[in-house]
């Protein structure tokens, strides 16, 4: 595909967005992501002492936005301050690694949602707690299941290369859906104390399918520091040909539009957007961010998002 094509499908799209209801779907379908497993979850929160039964899709096959509310509570999750949910990505991960392993049985949290307080004070205690836990921003929790091995079950998660799992000893796993890392006790990191200078960010999507017309949610995680910006325009390519297929897209983050659009903290960091192309041919892509006003020279110029992917329709999404 030519950058002139793309630029093309851009200028459709522009057009197209001046048509109210056109292809706008109200619930998210599934096979919205890579890995989704059946959507039930049995969760019981040791530290809270909450916990629920649960079914991620309805019987209409839509993700069920009562369950996410329910998952928030037992996750400790403060839905309505934060004005999302958690990860709904590692929730659909997280069934998917539990049908596999264990299917039917209870996960056991040990920690899910962390305040970036509650991270920072667990972390002056010695915890194994990283500075730009993912935690904090919804992505992560550390669990276990009765009768499985802690151990085997980090190996197979390691093994589908789809996102970020620890291993601190014993039963309990941490599992993020963040950059796809491993990492155990040793290896951790947690307890290093020289500064990040925000090399560790990450760019992702809500989902990890779309239809072309659709707006893709972005959102970053892994910061160590706030009070840097991001240019006004994202790129979107073909996924590793960034040179080649690149086409800007002008870049939503409500607050209107700036060259530099600040990022003070972290609520303005998890909802940035940008409208997909009418007629995007299917295939798989990514979107690149350009920092500005860096507060460090350390940190990175750009962001890459992990791989999502076009299909033709939003209710003809395949199955992996």
């Amino acid at each position: 595909m030519t950058n002139k094509i793309l630029q093309l499908l851009v200028s459709i799209s522009v057009l197209m967005s001046c048509i109210p209801d056109v292809n706008v779907c109200a619930a998210a379908p599934k096979d919205r992501f890579f890995l989704m497993g059946s959507g039930v979850l049995h969760l019981e929160n040791l530290r809270n002492n909450q916990a629920a039964s649960v079914e991620l899709l309805t019987g209409r096959e839509q993700i069920n936005e009562s369950a996410l509310n329910t998952v928030d509570q037992v996750f400790g999750f403060p839905t309505v301050v934060k004005g999302e949910h958690i990860s709904p990505r590692l929730l659909f991960m997280l069934s998917y690694i539990a049908d596999l392993v264990a299917p039917g049985k209870k996960i056991y949290i040990e920690s899910a949602y962390r305040s970036p307080t509650y991270n920072e004070k667990i972390r002056k205690q010695g915890a194994n707690a990283a500075k730009t836990s993912t935690h904090m921003d919804g992505m992560a929790l550390d669990f276990w299941i009765e009768g499985v091995n802690g151990k085997k079950l980090w190996e197979t998660i390691r093994a589908m290369n789809c996102c970020g799992v620890g291993h601190y000893g014993g039963r309990t796993i941490h599992l993020d859906d963040g950059r796809p890392r491993f990492w155990e006790a040793a290896t951790s990191g947690t307890r290093i104390t020289e500064p990040d200078y925000n090399r560790n960010i990450y760019l992702s999507t809500l989902y990890d399918r779309y239809a072309p017309k659709e707006n893709l949610r972005l959102s970053l995680s892994g910061i160590s520091t706030f009070g840097f910006g991001v240019r006004s325009t994202a790129a979107l390519f073909q996924a590793g040909n960034p040179a080649a297929t690149a086409v800007q897209l002008p870049l939503q983050t409500g607050i209107g539009e700036v060259p530099c659009m600040p990022l003070d903290d972290r609520e303005a960091t998890r909802f940035l957007s940008i409208s997909l192309p009418a007629g995007l041919p299917t295939g798989r892509y990514q979107v690149q961010l350009e920092f500005c006003q860096k507060p460090f020279q350390q940190m990175p110029d750009r962001v890459i998002s992990r791989e999502f992917e076009v299909i033709t329709e939003r209710n003809n999404m395949a199955h992996d």
